[in-house]
């Protein structure tokens, strides 16, 4: 079984930086898309940017310019680097993956990580 586990978040000021981390455990074949989302409390949870296996990437226009989203191959481990944060950005970040093959003769999977919180605030 194959889990995604964030970490990084944490407590930082207005116009500081800070690196979240989603490293997937387990045995896999591949993993398609992968992506971080945000929840800001009683908000929906929103698409924060988005790679593709091949390294396409896309970004929410609220972070484009401040965020960066990475992935390091091949054991698919993602990345988001948040620069110039504003309060704004507080929320519970998640690790997202799609087309996630535990094996060639199975249907891929979606997955979720259980979030890591995030607070901007001075």
């Amino acid at each position: 079984q194959v889990q995604l586990a964030e970490s990084g978040g944490g407590l930082v000021q207005p116009g500081g930086s800070l690196r979240v981390t989603c490293e997937p455990s387990g045995s896999f074949f591949s993993i398609g898309r992968m992506a971080w989302y945000r929840q800001a409390p009683g908000k929906q949870r929103e698409l924060v940017a988005d790679i593709s296996k091949r390294g396409i990437t896309n970004y929410a226009d609220s972070v484009k310019g401040r965020f960066t989203i990475s992935r390091d191959m091949p054991r698919n481990t993602l990345y988001l680097q948040m620069s110039s944060l504003k309060s704004e950005d507080t929320a519970v970040y998640y690790c997202y993956a799609e087309d996630v093959w535990l094996d060639p003769s199975r249907l891929p999977e979606i997955l979720w990580g259980q979030g890591t919180q995030v607070t901007v605030s001075s």
